[in-house]
């Protein structure tokens, strides 16, 4: 099978690597976009137009599994909710 045609699954919890094979972190959550990694505390997160000051007070955390929304400072163990695991949180940006 040929590189371009090789099927990758990316689940939730799944470890992501750079391209030396170093662990950077695991999968979140998706949306339209992509995927979101917690990264691992020895890794250096660069900041884009998603983590700006300009846009830091519309990154919000929500439930996959009920869609309940908060402040990311403020990011729960548990959805209070649903009660989901924090496994079911991802960082989510408002409009």
């Amino acid at each position: 099978m040929s590189e371009q045609s090789q099927q990758l699954t990316v689940d939730v919890g799944r470890m992501v690597y750079d391209d030396e094979g170093n662990e950077l972190g695991t999968v979140r959550g998706f949306d339209e976009s992509g995927f979101y990694v917690t990264a691992n505390e020895d890794v250096t997160v660069l900041e884009d137009e998603t983590t700006s000051s300009d846009h830091r007070d519309a990154i919000m955390w929500r439930c996959w599994k009920c869609g309940e929304m908060g402040q990311i400072e403020d990011i729960p163990e548990e959805c209070p909710s649903c009660n989901a695991p924090k496994e079911e949180i991802y960082y989510w940006q408002e409009d």
